[in-house]
């Protein structure tokens, strides 16, 4: 089979099957799961996957919702993997998308393997929980930690968003919580035999406004209070902050870490309380981009005729976190966004939540899915074009290292 009848064959099954995905992403928009609660997802994704002949394995890398699932043919080939994201935000629902995102990687992955067995190699879909952080969250990050990406040629993924866009820089983000343990006692009659644990929290945050100016530019750090007190006449034994720090690169990121963990030491050993200084989910590391993956992928943009209206090929300014940067630690890995909407709206917003339901939501699955298939299809056929983006991505690696 030529490569234009591969393609042809790849559209026609995308164009077959579309309304069974689609169906799938108004099933999980309606149903909202947070991280490592997301069982109907998880269930509703896999039983897809099984019936279109992927080996599935459920509960893997410490995550109960999250699953693999595998196409192997019977000749040597790369190991391509889909990503696939399906968690929904406390509360605002579906409102990043990731309906359709999980939905974008299945068919593209089940329409490349109507075409994959007589080029070789193996396909693979990573169901990967908790993307928008909490219970466990971050799940790229165990993945990559336990090795599941140890044996994959290259990753591919695709976000819903306003303009189809390249695959944007994000920063490496580590989640913390600090927690102070001191004593109760009343505050009016015994405040000499209390330790507020909520003294040194402030100071905390007085310590890393301070350290501000001091800090590479492209450093932030942002925190609330979750826990101070409970009844302002009794000092509090016990009290917590969440903090997100974040910054370009991973070494900056763990020394700007170390600076606040020395603020907190300073904090409890000024006030006689103890400390926890510890990561509430899985850190999150910094994107390294490919450019000539992504130029791959919209050489299909392109060629598929997406309206200009639609595409944005300026390179995004993203201030955001995601864990797929983890992935892209290990191996080549793109994340362009898919135009979802007409209109310009902010993510995580109503707007998005609706957009990501929406009939040009619901009809940028089929598009999406044919645009990571065709470029993942390109890499089965070119083993020239695949050491080449390897290659690539190793010196942009080797870059961003030496700029640290």
């Amino acid at each position: 089979m030529s490569k234009t009848n591969r393609q042809k064959t790849i559209h026609d099954y995308i164009q077959a099957h579309q309304e069974e995905f689609k169906k799938l992403a108004v099933d999980i928009h309606q149903h909202p799961e947070t991280s490592n609660h997301e069982y109907y997802a998880q269930e509703v994704l896999t039983k897809q996957l099984e019936a279109d002949g992927f080996e599935i394995v459920r509960d893997v890398a410490g995550h109960p919702t999250g699953f693999t699932a595998t196409y192997k043919t019977n000749q040597p080939g790369p190991t391509v993997a889909f990503l696939a994201e399906y968690d929904a935000l406390a509360d605002a629902g579906h409102a990043c998308g990731h309906n359709l995102y999980g939905n974008y990687s299945l068919l593209a992955a089940t329409a490349l393997k109507s075409v994959i067995d007589e080029l070789g190699g193996e396909i693979r879909v990573y169901g990967t929980p908790g993307e928008e952080g909490g219970e466990n969250g971050s799940a790229k990050g165990s993945f990559v930690r336990e090795g599941f990406f140890s044996d994959v040629d290259v990753a591919l993924s695709a976000h819903p968003g306003v303009k189809y866009q390249r695959s944007t820089t994000l920063l490496a983000n580590d989640p913390v919580d600090i927690e102070f343990f001191g004593k109760t006692s009343h505050a009016a009659a015994a405040p000499e035999q209390g330790i507020s644990a909520l003294t040194p929290l402030i100071q905390t945050f007085v310590g890393i406004d301070n350290i501000r100016i001091h800090l590479p530019k492209d450093v932030s750090i942002h925190g609330v209070i979750l826990d101070g007190g409970q009844a302002a006449n009794v000092i509090p034994d016990y009290a917590r902050g969440r903090f997100y720090l974040r910054a370009k690169t991973r070494p900056t990121l763990n020394a700007a870490k170390e600076r606040v963990e020395n603020i907190v030491k300073a904090a409890a050993l000024a006030t006689g309380t103890d400390y926890r200084f510890e990561l509430f989910q899985n850190a999150v590391d910094n994107m390294i981009l490919t450019p000539s993956f992504d130029d791959l992928f919209f050489d299909h943009v392109k060629a598929l005729g997406i309206p200009d209206k639609d595409i944005d090929l300026d390179q995004p300014k993203s201030l955001g976190s995601s864990d797929v940067g983890n992935v892209s630690q290990v191996i080549p890995t793109i994340q362009p966004n898919i135009s979802i909407s007409d209109q310009d709206m902010a993510g995580h917003s109503p707007e998005f939540r609706a957009a990501a339901c929406s009939q040009k939501g619901l009809d940028s699955i089929p598009l999406a899915a044919e645009l990571l298939a065709r470029t993942a299809l390109d890499l089965y056929e070119d083993s020239d074009l695949l050491a080449k983006i390897k290659a690539d991505y190793q010196q942009n690696k080797a870059k961003i290292g030496a700029e640290k």
